[in-house]
């Protein structure tokens, strides 16, 4: 047999080793540090596994909300159409109507206003000489469905 110019020992958990530990930046591509079962940490080579496939895309059925909204938007877009035409259409007498509503808001002012100042004018010009009449009325009555009597008195 040969003689060996070194000796082999094995490692006891009693003899820490002590190697130079590498930056990872040393680390060359494709190596990576792995913790083995017995809790040992070394170097090794890893397999490099291939980007998982995209999910393939599952036809979704068309939620009823949104077939809803889409039949119901030519409908209301139409619906403002018809409005606008109808609008336009209506312009010319909406502004005579709203002219016709002033005159008429002005006329029923002017007969709140006129009409007791030409009545009190006219109660004035046709009374000349005589003062102003006084009417009082007494009304009595006895128990609460009784029959009323009164009396009017003319001053």
């Amino acid at each position: 047999m040969h003689e060996t110019a070194y000796e082999i020992t094995t490692l006891t958990p009693q003899q820490p080793t002590t190697h130079p530990a590498m930056l990872p930046t040393e680390i060359p591509p494709g190596v990576q540090m792995v913790t083995l079962p017995g809790g040992i940490r070394t170097l090794a080579y890893t397999a490099q596994q291939a980007p998982p496939a995209p999910p393939i895309p599952v036809s979704q059925p068309i939620p009823t909300w949104a077939k809803t909204t889409a039949l119901l938007t030519p409908t209301i877009g139409g619906g403002v159409a018809a409005a606008g035409i109808g609008l336009s259409y209506a312009a010319p007498g909406l502004i005579a109507m709203s002219e016709a509503l002033w005159a008429a808001v002005a006329l029923i002012a002017a007969a709140a206003i006129g009409v007791p100042a030409l009545l009190r004018l006219g109660r004035t010009a046709a009374g000349t000489g005589r003062g102003t009449t006084h009417i009082t009325q007494n009304i009595t009555a006895s128990g609460m469905f009784g029959k009323a009597n009164g009396t009017i008195n003319h001053r």
